[in-house]
């Protein structure tokens, strides 16, 4: 598929969830920021095309296995937003009743099998999801998103290799920020394109614009086509930028200004915006719709959530010890 090929309905969504995606993150920032909120929260803002492709372009049935920066990937997949807000605010709407907090977002119902706080820790297990998919002859496909720094861990690379030995039918979404926490990708690894390590493994490496969903949307339909076919894994390197730092809160010193404020002037929000205007896609009034749309799904989700209770005592060991439940793997 070509960014072409993405029919009109798809272009309408993606923006649908890109502009769900930020007004998410704004507000809970804006609620950090006035003290209204408070939870430890690792910002998705400008990162929003990426996810927006990944969740027009996976099927229900698909897998994600994500990390700490993942509002925008949880909310791709289809994950309610009060489940998402419950989690990082400690309320029993949460996903995992409250008691995961930002790191740990897991909804199996939707496809999204764990969120990780330890950097490089999700390729392993969703290569293990993967083989799991190919040996019960499932039509199905695990996607897992990381930042550049997570390719710079052995994690990473034994779980490459592995799924490339084996055609398993993974894709690693690298979203490349630039940034490794504090750490520009420059000063930790000598290839100047984090696509270019698939070569290492025998598998294909593709690097994209990730400020363009419809790129994004294209390569990742390449990725998945060739998963489903038998052809094994994909390395998907979308660069982009974050806007709020490593964390909220974050000062950013470390970043130059020239480079935050060119990352900012090409926000893919309003420049996909501009594309749907342009090409005639959706007019004003269909735009304007769309955003306040957005805003009111997330402050009725943020009402529900601070309208709901804490964890209690006797969930303190609830959840500890394996139950009869089982979830697809």
């Amino acid at each position: 598929m070509t960014p072409a090929d993405v029919s009109v309905d798809l272009q309408k969504r993606i923006y649908s969830l890109m502009v769900l995606m930020k007004a998410a993150d704004d507000r809970l920032s804006k609620g950090i920021s006035t003290g209204e909120l408070m939870c430890v929260y690792w910002p998705s803002r400008g990162q929003e095309a990426i996810a927006a492709a990944m969740g027009v372009c996976l099927r229900a049935d698909d897998q994600l296995v994500t990390t700490y920066r993942g509002l925008h990937d949880l909310i791709g997949k289809g994950v309610p937003l009060e489940e998402i807000y419950g989690e990082m605010l400690g309320r029993t709407l949460g996903a995992s009743r409250g008691k995961g907090g930002t790191m740990h977002i897991a909804n199996p119902d939707k496809g999204v099998m764990l969120c990780t706080g330890i950097v490089g820790a999700g390729p392993p297990v969703a290569v293990g999801l993967a083989m799991a998919a190919k040996r019960k002859g499932l039509d199905r496909v695990t996607v897992v998103s990381f930042g550049d720094g997570a390719t710079n861990t052995g994690s990473f690379h034994e779980a490459a290799n592995m799924a490339a030995l084996w055609n398993l039918p993974v894709i690693f979404l690298c979203q490349n920020n630039l940034y490794a926490e504090m750490t520009p990708t420059r000063d930790t690894m000598k290839l100047e394109q984090v696509a270019d390590r698939a070569a290492g493994y025998g598998m294909p490496g593709v690097r994209v614009d990730g400020n363009d969903p419809l790129a994004v949307a294209s390569a990742l339909d390449d990725a998945l086509q060739r998963a489903r076919g038998g052809q094994g894994p994909t390395l998907l390197e979308c660069v982009t930028f974050r806007f709020r730092g490593h964390y909220f809160g974050d000062r950013m010193p470390y970043i130059p200004n020239d480079q935050l404020s060119a990352a900012m002037a090409a926000d893919p929000v309003p420049r996909f915006r501009n594309h749907l205007v342009a090409a005639g896609i959706c007019g004003e009034d269909e735009i304007d719709r769309i955003e306040t749309e957005a805003s009111a799904t997330v402050e009725t989700a943020l009402s529900a959530v601070l309208s709901a209770d804490s964890p209690s005592a006797e969930e303190l060991d609830r959840d500890v010890y394996a139950s009869p439940l089982t979830f697809p793997v």
